[in-house]
C-alpha cells in the first residue's frame, strides 16, 4: 500500500487554483482527523492508477481562505477539477469506485 505526502499548510490562492490547466484533485483535510486517516489508503491506492492527475493535499481549517472559497465544511473533501472548473465532489469517500468514476470525468 502506497502513502500520500502529508496536507500542506501552504495553500494555493484561489486564482492560482483557477488557472491550473488539465486535471487537478484538489483534497481538503488535517492529518488529525480520523475521516481523512481512513480514506488515505483508499485514494493513495486509487491515485496510483491515475498518475497523470495533479494531487492537492491542503490542510483546512478555520479561516483557511481556500477551503472557504470551495464551501469546505467536512473532511476530507474531495474537488475534482479540469482546466480550473469543478467538475465532481465527494465529501468522507470509502469507496473506490467513487473515486475512480470522479477521476474518469477529468479524462
Amino acid at each position: 500500500m502506497s502513502t500520500l505526502p502529508p496536507y500542506t499548510a501552504i495553500e494555493p490562492t484561489r486564482s492560482e487554483v483557477d488557472a491550473l490547466p488539465g486535471a487537478t484533485l484538489l483534497e481538503f483535510g488535517t492529518g488529525w482527523c480520523a475521516y481523512c486517516q481512513a480514506t488515505q489508503p483508499v485514494l493513495a491506492d486509487v491515485m496510483q492508477t491515475h498518475a497523470s492527475t495533479r494531487h492537492l493535499r491542503v490542510e483546512d481549517g478555520k479561516g483557511r481562505a481556500l477551503g472557504r472559497s470551495y464551501r469546505v465544511t467536512l473532511w476530507p473533501t474531495l474537488i475534482f477539477l479540469k482546466d480550473g472548473v469543478e467538475l465532481a465532489r465527494l465529501i468522507r469517500p470509502t469507496n473506490p469506485q467513487d473515486i475512480h468514476e470522479a477521476l474518469s470525468l477529468l479524462s
